[in-house]
């Protein structure tokens, strides 16, 4: 959408802009004019320093009210209708690209947001802008309207990561740093990019975190009632150069989107430590960017300085469509990592992140941590190795999925633990009231109260630091404590939560839901000390949750079978995809005996995995007979 006008003589023949180095002329409106909008423009004119105008890109022509002047710029009231399908999921609005291409697709949801937050929340404010880089951001940040709409509606400054990159957590970071309203990130995550895959949007409130129910749920009313789109006539941005630039009483900023991460990280580890570690002839670190933002952190971090070699960064290129790739961090979208870690003589440490930068892996050699052990391993040596914990941990959660491992720390460590539903939202309460430090999620989400985001960069950090420090005095030539020393001590001190999760992604909606609704019937009729094979229930339920800060309750956040000698059996629809539904069975089961805690995960857990899928029926519903992602 653009803020320019013509007259209606302008529409008696093909419009197409000139070559000069200004734009036409525009005619003066009369009282009902007609908004421009241009078409999407490829990723090479987009990243271009030429003007988009110079582009000579084609034109739609459709209603508008007469503009007005407001604060020093031109508002455009655009007229919408509602369109289908907008209903914000639990880490923004995902569809594939083509979707969000749409006429008012994205103009629409923008909007809505604006009409959902009280006037205080925005007007003359500061918000952040960011993204993973993936196709389709550069185009959202400024033909599509994100800045547009945002100065449209009175917003007083945005920052604007340079080319439009900022990782998830370092929006939040820097939301935090600035003192900003909130902040719009541009990512669908971990999964794919490109013309034919996916795009997504989410706000992040003032403290950083994502933007909570109560509020996503009047984005989605608005969005199925939205009759206008305010929009202000600015030109495009050139977001290669950092820089301020002022449009009347609107401001851009483009701004370098490592340095205010890079300082809080300075802040919460001890850089020198790490450095020690890295630059050890003995020791080896591998970090594979996927294509994806990291690429953009990692050199500055781990290079610049951490002093590690250049070589140590794999894919560290961000690019639009991540390499062809699919950015998720595990054991099968992140096989040339496993690969290298599971090969002859494997570096010590490997690592990988995701999209936009807020999942990660950790791998020793030839030994896989799962998420569910990462986050209770760093919350267990935290307190000795990373300054920002001196003083201990306030208090640990996790999401309902993942493995009762972080528990076990909780009660050694005589600190709150809390249990709550996916989504990195419900730990953003807990983080302002105090109450938590360290959390994580099974989903290769791990992070601490220093965002309100999880943290790619933050959890490698910390597995460096955890390493470092075990390793601080020992000599060159001397047996180093290794990934797995530290993850086998973890579980002869604490037991081991073998952990499995099976996804099942992109199931045909119908199935998926029939399969659900079944599960709750089943629970329904459940009683306790009901045999499953060689299990007894102690209680099935459909996990709920009260935020001790707020009160807010969210319902129906996963289907548990809970058994006496503590497995558990979870089933979740996931709201993280783009298109049809993801399937997510969880498989847990505690394991105190000591000579058995190297068994394969798979093996262990097989009789838990053949009764998890007897009971969901799951290839009936779905027709699937193999899940997509084993972890």
């Amino acid at each position: 959408m653009a803020a320019s006008t013509v007259g209606l003589e302008r529409l008696l023949s093909p419009f197409k802009l000139s070559s000069s180095s200004t734009p036409p002329p525009i005619a003066a409106a009369p009282k009902l004019a007609l908004a421009l909008r241009p078409s999407p423009l490829p990723p090479k004119l987009l990243s271009s320093p030429i003007p988009w105008w110079r582009a000579s890109p084609q034109f739609s022509v459709r209603a508008s009210f007469t503009p007005s002047t407001a604060e020093g710029l031109k508002i455009e009231s655009v007229p919408t209708k509602p369109v289908e399908g907008q209903k914000t999921g639990t880490s923004g609005l995902r569809k594939k690209v083509k979707v969000f291409q749409q006429e008012n697709y994205l103009a629409n949801w923008i909007q809505a947001l604006f009409d959902s937050l009280q006037p205080e929340d925005y007007k003359g404010g500061l918000l952040v802008l960011g993204g993973d880089g993936r196709y389709f951001n550069r185009e959202a940040a400024q033909v599509f309207d994100i800045i547009k709409i945002a100065a449209g509606n009175g917003v007083g400054k945005i920052l604007v990561g340079k080319d439009g990159l900022m990782s998830t957590p370092a929006v939040s970071a820097v939301i935090r740093k600035q003192k900003a309203n909130g902040g719009f990130v541009m990512s669908a995550s971990h999964n794919p990019g490109g013309p034919e895959y996916d795009w997504g949007i989410k706000f992040n409130y003032s403290s950083g975190q994502p933007a909570p129910e109560s509020i996503t749920d009047k984005i989605y009313g608005n969005t199925l009632s939205i009759s206008e789109i305010k929009i202000a006539d600015i030109p495009v941005v050139d977001l290669s150069c950092l820089g301020v630039t002022n449009y009347g009483d609107f401001i851009v900023e483009v701004i370098d989107p490592v340095s205010d991460y890079l300082e809080l990280m300075e802040y919460v580890f001890d850089f020198q430590l790490i450095k020690g570690l890295l630059s050890r002839p003995d020791f080896r670190f591998i970090f594979d960017a996927m294509h994806a933002v990291t690429g953009a952190y990692a050199k500055p971090i781990f290079v610049g300085r951490l002093g590690a070699s250049l070589d140590c960064i794999s894919n560290g290129e961000p690019l639009e469509d991540f390499g062809h790739g699919h950015p998720d961090p595990n054991l099968t979208y992140a096989k040339d990592l496993v690969n290298i870690m599971y090969a002859v003589n494997a570096p010590d440490l490997g690592a990988a992140s995701d999209g936009d930068g807020d999942r990660n892996m950790i791998l020793g050699r030839g030994f896989f941590i799962t998420p569910s052990d990462s986050v209770a391993i760093i919350a267990a040596n935290a307190q000795a190795a990373i300054p920002y914990f001196k003083n201990g941990p306030k208090g640990l959660a996790r999401s309902m999925p993942t493995s009762g491992a972080l528990d076990c720390v909780a009660a050694k460590l005589n600190v709150p633990f809390f249990e709550v539903p996916t989504g990195w939202k419900f730990f953003g309460n807990l983080m302002d009231a105090g109450k938590i430090s360290i959390c994580g999620e099974e989903s290769f989400g791990t992070g601490s109260d220093h965002v309100r985001e999880k943290d790619g960069i933050w959890a490698v950090l910390a597995w460096l630091s955890i390493i470092a420090y075990r390793n601080k005095d020992k000599k060159v030539g001397e047996k180093l404590v290794s990934v797995a020393d530290v993850a086998k001590e973890h579980w002869a001190t604490y037991g081991r939560n073998f952990f499995s999760r099976y996804d099942y992604e992109e199931c045909e909606s119908d199935g998926a839901n029939q399969m659900m609704e079944y599960l709750r019937d089943l629970i329904s009729k459940t009683q306790s000390g009901e045999k499953y094979g060689n299990y007894i229930l102690q209680f099935a339920d459909d996990f709920s949750y009260t935020d001790p800060v707020d009160g807010s309750v969210a319902l129906k956040q996963g289907l548990r079978f809970v058994f006496t000698d503590g497995s558990r059996i979870i089933y979740r629809l996931s709201g993280t995809g783009s298109a049809g539904a993801t399937i997510r069975i969880y498989i847990e089961q505690f394991e105190p005996d000591v000579s058995k805690h190297e068994m394969d995960a798979q093996i262990a857990l097989k009789p838990l995995i053949d009764l998890a899928l007897s009971i969901s029926k799951l290839k009936e519903f779905t027709g699937r007979e193999k899940p997509t992602v084993i972890t």
